[in-house]
C-alpha cells in the first residue's frame, strides 16, 4: 500500500447500497482525509422514496426524468456546499448531465468508481470520456473503455477491514444475499446431499413481515434467516462451515463478497475459476464449477476442519495484505491529479 498523500477534503458521492459508503468513508478517513458524504439515492421522506422508485422502475418516462432532475439537484447542492478538494463518485448513474457539468465547472480532481457493468448503467461513452479517470471493477469494461481512448483502470472491490465483527457459529454452508433460482437450486442440492445449509436475506426469510413484503409465500424447505446488517453478515460468514459466493449471469467483476468472506476468515466457495487473479485457488479460496465439486468441498470441510482452517487463514492473510478497501482507496488517490 502506498503512503498516504497530503490529506484532502473529499466529497464522497455514493448510493446507499448496503452501507458501503460508510466503509469507503472510513477507509478515506483512515488515510488521513476529511470526508463529506452525499448519498444521492437516500430517501429521507416520502417524496424522495417515490423519486428513487420512479428512476429505478420507470426509466425514460417523464416522471422518472423529473425524479432524476430532483436527485441531481440535491447532489449539485451538496457539491457547492462541500468546499471539497477532491471528489469520488461511486456509480453515480442516477445523476444527469447537469451534475457532470457542475463537476467540470468546479475543477476538482475526480474519480468515478463503478461496481457494476456498463451495460446495466446509463452512461454514454462521450460522457465517460469527459468525466476523467474511470475506475471499474470489471476488467472487460476497462478494456472496452481503453479501446475507446477513455482513461480507465481496473480497481476491484475490497474488504472493509475497519468494521468490527462478532463471530456467529453456524454449523452450515451459508449464503447471504439475494434469492435467485440458481442460488436456490444450489442450496437445495447441498441439502439433498445431507450438507446443512442456511440462507440469509429478506427474500429468503420466513418472518411474517418479510413474507408479506416480498410476496414469497412458499417455504423452500431449507433453514433461513432475516436480512443481516453488514457487520452481522461478516460474523455469520466467519462462523459458518463454509460460505457461498455465487455471481450473477454476465457479471465480469468480482463482488464485495469475494473479498469479505476470506477477509473475515470464512471458507469461501466461489463459482468462478478466474478468482485466481486475486487468490490462490485451493489454498486461499475454493472454486466449484459443478454441484458435485461444491458438495465435495463442503463434505471435506466437515471431515477435515484443520484443512479448512488452513484455507481460511491463508485467505484472510492474502486479503489483509492486498485486498482491503484501504488498498483500493490508495489506488484512487493516485488518480486524483
Amino acid at each position: 500500500m502506498t503512503e498516504a498523500p497530503k490529506p484532502r477534503r473529499v466529497l464522497l458521492v455514493s448510493p446507499v447500497f448496503h452501507g458501503y459508503w460508510a466503509a469507503i468513508r472510513d477507509a478515506l478517513e483512515a488515510r488521513g482525509h476529511t470526508v463529506i458524504v452525499h448519498r444521492y439515492d437516500e430517501s429521507t421522506n416520502v417524496l424522495e422514496r417515490v423519486q428513487n422508485k420512479l428512476v429505478h422502475d420507470a426509466p425514460g418516462t417523464a416522471p422518472a426524468r423529473a425524479a432524476r432532475r430532483a436527485i441531481t439537484d440535491r447532489a449539485i447542492t451538496a457539491l457547492h456546499a462541500a468546499r471539497a478538494e477532491a471528489l469520488l463518485v461511486v456509480k453515480g448513474d442516477l445523476l444527469d448531465a447537469r451534475w457532470w457539468q457542475a463537476v467540470a465547472d468546479a475543477r476538482l480532481p475526480t474519480v468515478l468508481w463503478l461496481y457494476d457493468e456498463l451495460e446495466r448503467m446509463d452512461y454514454a461513452l462521450d460522457l465517460l470520456r469527459e468525466i476523467g479517470p474511470i475506475a471499474s471493477y470489471s476488467p472487460r469494461d476497462v478494456d472496452a473503455l481503453v479501446a475507446e481512448g477513455i482513461a480507465a483502470s481496473h480497481v476491484p472491490l475490497g474488504f472493509d477491514s475497519l468494521t468490527g465483527i462478532t463471530r456467529r457459529d453456524v454449523d452450515a454452508v451459508t449464503f447471504v444475499g439475494a434469492r435467485y433460482p440458481g442460488r436456490e437450486q444450489l442450496l437445495r442440492q447441498l441439502a439433498d446431499a445431507s450438507i446443512p445449509v442456511k440462507a440469509y436475506g429478506r427474500e429468503w426469510s420466513r418472518h411474517p413481515w418479510d413474507v408479506i413484503r416480498t410476496r414469497r409465500f412458499s417455504d423452500i424447505g431449507i433453514p433461513t434467516g432475516r436480512d443481516l446488517p453488514r457487520s452481522e453478515s461478516y460474523g455469520v460468514m466467519a462462523g459458518s462451515l463454509a460460505t457461498l459466493n455465487v455471481h450473477g449471469d454476465g457479471q465480469n467483476g468480482f463482488t464485495m463478497r469475494t473479498f469479505e468472506a476470506p477477509g473475515v476468515a470464512g471458507l469461501q466457495l466461489v463459482d468462478r475459476p478466474d478468482v485466481e487473479m486475486h487468490y490462490e485457488v485451493g489454498k486461499e479460496a475454493l472454486v466449484f464449477t459443478s454441484t458435485d465439486e461444491l458438495i465435495e468441498h463442503a463434505t471435506r470441510a466437515r471431515r477435515e476442519p484443520r484443512w479448512a482452517a488452513s484455507v481460511r487463514d491463508a485467505g484472510r492473510a492474502r486479503t489483509l495484505a492486498e485486498h482491503t478497501l484501504m488498498h483500493r482507496v490508495a489506488v484512487v488517490e493516485e488518480q486524483w491529479h
